[in-house]
């Protein structure tokens, strides 16, 4: 059929060829290398699978693998191990072990009990309340503690106090007598049946003490009887409160640790002497952080002396009553403290201070500013505070003071209250 041309109206529609059937080399048939290519790489992909399997179940020959015998747990002809002894104590561990072996059998527990009788017998039941710690003052059965250890007895109906000796016999005891201001307290056990156990504490002075000197703290800290514990004295002549918000001067601080339990304790030396009686802790969390504070062994001697005589320890006192701080200081007043009031026939009336008061006419007449005791300054109520409770019943100290502008100095022969 010939071209169409430009002037032919009817469309031009060419015929089909029919295709033929391609074969191998010929350019349209390139799939067939492709599908056989993917057909060998399933078949191998198929057969590394295959074989990781065979391979995972049996091994080479193609039976199942046998798991390794596993070794037996338990030998019946194990021996101990032979160990070795821990050798002799250094210098630092030999000094603890030999305070802790000196003063271990004079350490006790004091423990406060609420006795109370079973509904349908005659029987007491008792039930721990409390727990602290203590020592053997003396072979008569005395032991000595803080007063915050005891001193639900005083308060509650039905209470006591037990005992707990190194070798943990228990022993009721019977309150001595107390002094609250200085948190602390004597109580005494029967000493029958308990000879040769109650061995007293070794004494040492505490005037002498020097800041990094090392101390030993022995209790009962959470029930945990006879711990040892060891630090050094970190500062001393601190101010402390009693239970009663008394000032307790001269108190030491230290690093041992001390805990809930300790309070009543010992503190010791190198010899294993007291030289304080840990009684509380400085703490911003609650828990120990190395911060321990002791009753100096002087104070201690002579206050539980004072109790054993007396059932009451004696405070100094120098007869007088102190002027209001706040209305010192407004009156002018910058520094020391002034005396509202001299007991009558009382140390500092018998010295000569004057207190304050009024003429016939009605002006007030200033009372003595008294601005030191002995060495010690006396800027406010606090410092006088301090200054005192140092002192003895019957020591003579001397007294400086401001009258009229006037310094001047007299000597007080104090008493005890």
């Amino acid at each position: 059929m010939p071209p169409p041309y430009p002037d032919d109206d009817a469309p031009y529609n060419p015929p089909r060829r029919r295709p033929r059937p391609r074969e191998d080399g010929d350019e349209g048939g390139s799939f067939k290398p492709l599908v056989y290519l993917l057909m060998l790489a399933f078949g191998v992909a198929l057969g590394l699978g295959a074989f990781y399997a065979v391979s995972r179940v049996g091994g080479r020959g193609g039976a199942p693998e046998q798991p390794a015998a596993a070794a037996p747990a338990t030998n019946p002809d194990a021996q101990q191990r032979e160990a070795t002894a821990n050798g002799p104590l250094g210098g630092d561990e030999g000094d603890a072990n030999r305070v802790f072996e000196a003063a271990k059998g004079s350490v006790v527990n004091v423990d406060t009990v609420m006795l109370k009788r079973e509904r349908y017998s005659d029987r007491l039941q008792e039930q721990q309340t409390g727990t602290g710690s203590g020592f053997v003052w003396d072979g008569d059965g005395r032991i000595v503690t803080n007063f915050h250890v005891i001193q639900d007895v005083l308060r509650r109906p039905g209470m006591a106090v037990r005992v707990v000796l190194a070798d943990r016999s228990a022993h009721e005891a019977r309150l001595v007598g107390t002094a609250p201001d200085v948190d602390l307290a004597v109580v005494k056990i029967d000493p029958a049946g308990v000879k040769g156990k109650l061995v007293p504490l070794g004494l040492a002075t505490s005037a002498d003490l020097k800041v990094g000197q090392r101390v030993y703290a022995i209790g009962n800290p959470f029930g945990l009887s006879l711990t040892l514990t060891d630090g050094i004295v970190s500062a001393l002549d601190r101010t402390i409160e009693a239970p009663t918000t008394a000032p307790i001067s001269g108190a030491v601080q230290h690093t041992a640790p001390i805990n809930p339990g300790n309070s009543g304790g010992p503190l010791l030396n190198r010899a294993g002497k007291l030289v304080g009686v840990n009684t509380s802790i400085a703490t911003p969390t609650g828990s120990n952080v190395g911060i321990g504070f002791a009753i100096p062994s002087d104070a201690v001697n002579q206050v539980v002396t004072d109790i054993i005589r007396t059932g009451r320890s004696q405070a100094p006192d120098l007869g007088v009553r102190l002027y209001e701080e706040k209305k010192l200081r407004r009156a002018g007043y910058d520094t020391g403290v002034m005396i509202a009031e001299v007991v009558p026939n009382g140390p500092a009336a018998r010295a000569g201070l004057r207190a304050l008061g009024r003429t016939v006419t009605g002006r007030v007449v200033p009372g003595d500013v008294i601005v030191a005791i002995n060495d010690d300054r006396v800027d406010d109520t606090a410092a006088f505070q301090r200054a005192v409770a140092k002192l003895r019943p019957g020591d003579r100290v001397r007294v400086r003071f401001l009258r009229d502008d006037e310094e001047q100095e007299v000597t007080v022969v104090l008493q005890g209250v």
